[in-house]
């Protein structure tokens, strides 16, 4: 409903709101404009009595004065029957040349309040404001639901980059959205005569007036008493009128100044609805508060780009059901699969899925989870799905729990969930355990324990799959490939071979880009991930990058396992030879820019990228490894190179652990017996990046725990507020 409200107004009023947020960011900018061309003087400096008196000596036939809300300085004068405008330094009351407004800025304004419809139109830009309302607080609700709540609303986000860019960008403007969406609605609201408007009346004309002769302008005492910045409007009398009075218009009230006396007369401040309503003008126009204006049209300027990346979101939302090869009527499928996607990445394993199932001879029904029902043959229910945010249900499930609950499934049906997300992520798979535990609460039969699927990965997918395929009986061997990208070629020109007298060979492999007849190179960080295709699989086994582009190497660690086409592979390279895959941005895992410290921790050869990390600090930013391996004799992954960054402050402090000495120990033995030094590092702000094996990851979430529990503090609380991230297999 929320992420409803928020996209149907973005989507049928996007060129709308887009053309009023434009308008008004560049009229926005006249505010700042004005403030350059003619600055005010300070407060006290100079009185209308002395600017006015400046102007007798200067021009003549004068008959209005006027200081526009920015400060610019306009006199009206008569010379030779001819109608004239200049505009004034209002510190010196120079003349500095002919005033004339700019048609540009008058046919922008035109357009931003009524899209030269007159009174039709001005209903559309007040619709336009309300969408732009709807818009600002069903986004700001959303960003907190996905940030995991109100107070976390600052927090560090992630996502692919529309999504980011789009959150971020709301983020920031949020504030002067709201501010001009709802000073927008009430001048609308006024225009529109639907509350007052605030009209200024003229004050009563005086009964008595002064006689005698008009004194000089600038002996006249009700202006010496008034600072020109209080000033709005100076009328002149008419010469050819006997008794007319000065009008004068200021931020206070309105009246008028008897020539001959120099006394304010009839003086009639402003109304609540008055000032009330030139408050909201200025707060919607900046007019008067120049930084203001200048803010507001940052803010408006966000607008196109979050159109185009919301509309961009919301092109990739999967829409109805999946357009597959053999997909049977939900009548009469005996096995459904049900998908609940953001951006339709879900799809494409659902999509492997039921090529297999069909070719093992079953009848397959796939569809979003928003279209379930019953399905009378069914006799598996498999779900498929991610979760969007903190927890929350992604666009093709909003509606699956409360559907569950008004069609329970049959006693008979078996079920299995799939969730896919991302550790970094408070919540992992946070609505995959929603759907579950409502599974659970019906009547429906467990056919696997729920699984749960760490960045898409194509091995944890295949794994799952053959865990299916034991389940129903059938020969299952979920081949997912992505979508294809750019592959690359490197060469091997170093191998340095540790672990082997431990039964764990492992190598640290580093290659230079081949050469590919002109083909440019990837760029990549230090973290992120390369994709190599071993021999006879259309599967890319993924390895941390150790290194980054300008390094001048591509370099990872890899153990050889029994049995592993990849890692044997490469580890029975000879230098020179040739490989072929591509990187993956892991723009999550990396260290924070600034001087907080980061704990790193790993194991084995989750040391590659946070060796990369140590290499890459030449800002010499606290630093504090703490890894595992076997024995130091053996498998030390990249002594030297420690060494060395501890002589030159690269890295801070190095607490190693092995397994396989007189004192055996694990990485979190060693954080446990520094637990002082730790919570001193976490109290200031430090980050923790853990890469290594799953059952290692976890044992450090424990350890972690234990270690900050006197701070009131857990691993939960540093990911929500993203100083925990984690790269683990």
């Amino acid at each position: 409903m929320l992420r409803s409200l928020h996209s149907i107004p973005g989507l049928l009023a996007a060129l709308l709101v887009m053309l009023l947020a434009i308008s008004g960011a560049t009229l926005a900018l006249n505010p700042t404009l004005e403030r350059l061309r003619t600055p005010p003087p300070a407060a006290g400096e100079v009185t209308v009595a002395q600017l006015a008196g400046r102007l007798a000596g200067q021009l003549s036939g004068i008959e209005q004065l006027r200081r526009t809300p920015s400060g610019t300085l306009i006199v009206y004068h008569n010379q030779d029957g001819q109608a004239l405008a200049s505009s004034v330094d209002p510190r010196t009351g120079a003349v500095l040349g002919p005033y004339t407004p700019s048609a540009l800025a008058r046919w922008i304004k035109e357009l931003h309040r009524s899209l030269f419809l007159d009174t039709p139109g001005h209903l559309v830009s007040a619709l336009g404001a309300l969408a732009m309302l709807l818009l600002s607080v069903s986004g700001a609700a959303l960003l907190a639901r996905r940030a995991g709540g109100w107070a976390k609303l600052l927090r560090p986000l992630r996502g692919s980059f529309s999504q980011r860019w789009h959150a971020e960008v709301g983020r920031l403007t949020l504030l002067g959205l709201l501010l001009s969406a709802l000073s927008g609605l009430y001048l609308s609201a006024a225009t529109l005569g639907l509350i007052a408007e605030g009209d200024r009346s003229e004050p009563p004309f005086p009964i008595q007036v002064s006689a005698g002769p008009a004194l000089p302008v600038a002996r006249l005492v009700a202006l010496q008493a008034l600072d020109l910045n209080d000033l709005e409007e100076l009328v002149y009398p008419d010469p050819g009128t006997p008794g007319d009075l000065y009008s004068l218009r200021t931020h206070s009230g309105e009246g008028q100044v008897d020539p001959a006396s120099g006394s304010l007369l009839a003086f009639q401040p402003y109304t609540d609805a008055q000032r009330v309503w030139s408050f909201i003008y200025q707060l919607h126009t900046g007019e008067g508060l120049w930084w203001l204006g200048l803010l507001l049209g940052v803010c408006a300027l966000g607008v196109p780009l979050m159109s185009i990346t919301g509309l961009w979101l919301w092109w990739r939302r999967p829409r109805n059901a999946a357009t597959l090869d053999d997909n049977s009527p939900a009548h009469s499928a005996d096995c459904v699969i049900l998908v609940g996607s953001e951006s339709n990445s879900t799809w494409g394993f659902a999509r492997t899925l039921h090529q297999a199932l069909v070719a093992a001879g079953r009848q397959v029904h796939s569809a979003p989870m928003n279209q379930f029902s019953d399905y009378p043959k069914a006799r598996q229910l498999l779900i498929l799905t991610a979760t969007h945010g903190d927890g929350d249900a992604p666009a093709s499930a909003s509606s699956f729990l409360d559907r569950l609950r008004q069609h329970p499934p049959a006693p008979t049906l078996q079920c299995a969930v799939l969730g896919f997300g991302d550790r970094q992520f408070p919540r992992f798979c946070g609505f995959a355990d929603q759907v579950q535990n409502a599974l659970d609460a019906s009547d429906a039969q467990r056919l696997l324990p729920p699984e749960n699927i760490h960045r898409q990965s194509p091995q944890e997918f295949q794994r799952w799959g053959q865990a299916l395929g034991r389940a129903l009986d059938l020969p299952l061997d979920l081949q997912h490939q992505a979508r294809a990208r750019p592959s690359h070629e490197w060469q091997l020109v170093e191998s340095v071979a540790y672990g082997d007298q431990v039964q764990a060979p492992t190598r640290i492999l580093r290659f230079k880009a081949a050469d590919s007849r002109g083909q440019r190179q990837p760029s990549f960080q230090a973290g992120d991930l390369v994709g190599i295709l071993p021999p006879g699989t259309a599967q890319p086994r993924f390895y941390s990058l150790a290194s980054c582009s300008s390094d001048g190497v591509l370099e990872i660690c890899v153990r050889k396992h029994p049995g592993g086409l990849c890692s044997g592979m490469l580890h029975a390279l000879p230098e020179g030879a040739l490989i072929r895959g591509f990187i993956q941005p892991n723009p999550q895992f990396r260290p924070p820019q600034g001087q907080q410290p980061v704990i790193l921790i790993g194991a084995g050869t989750g040391i590659a990228p946070l060796a990369g990390f140590i290499r890459g600090n030449r800002a010499r930013q606290p630093m504090h490894l703490y890894w595992g391996g076997r024995h130091p004799a053996s498998d030390f992954l990249y002594e030297p190179e420690l060494k060395g960054y501890l002589a030159d402050q690269r890295l801070t402090a190095l607490r190693a652990a092995f397994s396989q000495v007189q004192e055996p120990g694990y990485v979190q033995d060693r954080l446990l017996a520094d637990a002082l030094a730790v919570r001193r590092l976490v109290e200031k702000g430090a980050q923790v990046l853990v890469c290594g094996s799953r059952d290692m990851a976890r044992g450090v979430i424990q350890a972690l725990d234990e270690v900050l529990a006197p701070l009131n503090l857990s691993v939960l609380t540093l990911k929500a507020q993203g100083r925990y991230r984690e790269d683990v297999y």
